[in-house]
């Protein structure tokens, strides 16, 4: 991952939340905190916990004497997070590396992850220490999105801004959030981090936004790929992500649009 697909900082956690959470995220938090909360964990630690909708959807499903970590790389994340999650003292926020994870062997009943495995450098390695801090017959749950053209507003947008940018277009969304959805690859990099009990459901959501500025505006402005745009202009972002406003409104109307998203949804047995 380029130093630009990190950089998750300035407004981009408010935007990200803001627009991103309830376009693409919130259903499927909800639904990992459903899966979760099914296997009872008095212990968990969740891995790229972003601006915190899974840490929101997850802690409410908890039983009070449950205890949570929340951990991402990029602390102007966890403390946009922590704002939004203060009066829960059963979660605590720290900053972590889910490749070197700062807790001892067996820590936890469940380690859980939205959308973050696809940014690991090494992602057996991210899995070797998913494992290593579980308990035995402890569960790692996460999710990756499905390929880029079964991610429709994903696929506009990157679209939209090869032809805005023809010489050189931002491929952010292709290469690393839509970059690992081969389900035969997921399981072989599970596998040689010693997981073996594997279980792999592709699920089907449906993204709606306010309007296509709204869509356009979440992607271009609240992920990396605003990096991207501005390294090609830095007074280019408001002009591409207009430029990719009226690619979806031209393919999905005026108004409120709604598009499908999928992704795979991975829960690994310890």
């Amino acid at each position: 991952m380029s130093e630009a697909d990190k950089a998750f900082t300035g407004s981009i956690p408010e935007n990200y939340d803001r627009h991103m959470v309830p376009l693409i995220f919130e259903s499927y938090a909800a639904d990992m905190a459903r899966r979760a909360a099914a296997l009872a964990p008095k212990a968990v630690l969740e891995t790229a916990a972003g601006s915190g909708v899974v840490t929101r959807a997850l802690a409410a499903t908890l039983s009070a004497d449950a205890r949570y970590v929340a951990t991402d790389l990029n602390q102007p994340m966890l403390d946009y997070a922590a704002t939004r999650q203060n009066t829960d003292s059963r979660i605590s926020w720290r900053q972590a590396d889910a490749q070197a994870l700062p807790f001892e062997d067996g820590t936890f009943d469940l380690v859980c992850c939205q959308f973050g495995m696809m940014f690991l450098p090494d992602r057996p390695s991210g899995y070797r220490e998913a494992k290593r801090v579980l308990r035995p017959g402890g569960s790692f749950l996460f999710n990756v999105w499905d390929r880029i053209e079964e991610n429709v507003f994903a696929n506009d947008v990157t679209q939209a801004l090869a032809t805005f940018f023809p010489d050189d277009p931002p491929r952010f969304m292709a290469r690393t959030p839509h970059g690992y959805h081969d389900v035969a690859l997921i399981r072989s990099d599970l596998a040689k981090a010693g997981f073996l009990d594997v279980t792999i459901e592709t699920r089907e959501a449906v993204s709606r936004a306010a309007s296509a500025l709204h869509a356009a505006t979440a992607y271009c402005q609240g992920t990396p790929l605003r990096n991207e745009i501005e390294a090609r202009g830095s007074d280019r972002l408001q002009a591409a992500t207009d430029y990719a406003a009226a690619v979806i409104a031209q393919r999905h109307g005026a108004g409120e649009v709604a598009a499908k998203i999928q992704a795979h949804v991975i829960l690994a047995r310890a």
